[in-house]
């Protein structure tokens, strides 16, 4: 952050002396100019002071690039995505070491909770998450925080604050794909159509997958192998892949497990 350097740029496409700029700040001319020669950083509380009397926002004074920084750990993230399947440890490696260079950066953060286990290590989720809450102005981004936060306090046996947490959530009936479906045309629409979808698509099996559980759970075994089967016949007809999301490994192993128990 060359603050010392904007305020100086500031200063001058203002036309005023530092002399000027001083008096009308409440600091000495000094103090001004230690400023501008990068020996001195001005008060903490002196900075909105200083983005007021401008006209600037404060990123502007601090000379953040905010486009230029999201490219950068978008960047970073992306290189993560070549090992979130395969080895964990390195993918950290690669977030953490963009965090020392982009602190408390939201898409770094989030990035960071998909590598992370709720299971092994709620309390280090919940951390990262609740920072996600608070630094971000992405709305989805803290949304997707508050999912990963919700299956920490899972792991943690604390179902009221995983409760609270869902809550945060608001429970939107549509989705801006799918409005881009209705209202758009050519290839704007079928690239929402597309990408819906594969979301609904998605979530049919997440909830056929948790309906089936909810069976076994009641003990109702024979109707939980009917809902696996049902939505291995719904992958058929829509002749999705084989290794799509590994939906149909995984209800053909629930069908197996369910099958051990019950024989």
């Amino acid at each position: 952050m060359n603050i010392g350097n904007k305020i100086k740029e500031l200063r001058k496409q203002r036309g005023i002396t530092q002399e000027q700029l001083a008096e009308s700040i409440g600091v000495s001319f000094q103090a001004v100019s230690k400023w501008e020669n990068n020996i001195a950083l001005p008060d903490i509380t002196l900075a909105p002071v200083l983005a007021n009397y401008f006209g600037v926002s404060m990123d502007v004074l601090f000379d953040f690039n905010v486009k230029d920084i999201e490219e950068k750990a978008l960047a970073i993230a992306k290189e993560s995505w070549k090992y979130r399947k395969s080895d964990w440890a390195k993918a950290r490696e690669i977030i953490d070491d963009g965090l020392k260079e982009y602190p408390d950066n939201d898409i770094l953060l989030l990035n960071r909770l998909y590598v992370m286990s709720s299971e092994e290590d709620p309390d280090g989720v919940i951390e990262i998450a609740s920072k996600i809450i608070d630094v971000s102005k992405d709305e989805a981004t803290k949304y997707d925080a508050c999912r990963f936060m919700a299956y920490a306090y899972k792991a943690k046996n604390d179902l009221e604050s995983a409760r609270k947490t869902i809550n945060l959530i608001p429970d939107i009936r549509f989705s801006n794909q799918r409005l881009k479906a209705s209202v758009l045309e050519g290839e704007e629409k079928w690239d929402a159509a597309c990408q819906e979808y594969a979301e609904a698509l998605y979530a049919l099996m997440f909830i056929m997958y948790k309906c089936a559980e909810c069976y076994q759970e009641k003990g109702e075994h024979t109707e939980a192998l009917k809902e696996c089967e049902r939505a291995l016949s719904v992958l058929d007809i829509l002749e999705v892949k084989e290794g799509w999301y590994g939906w149909r490994k995984a209800f053909k192993e629930n069908i197996a497990n369910i099958k051990a128990k019950t024989e």
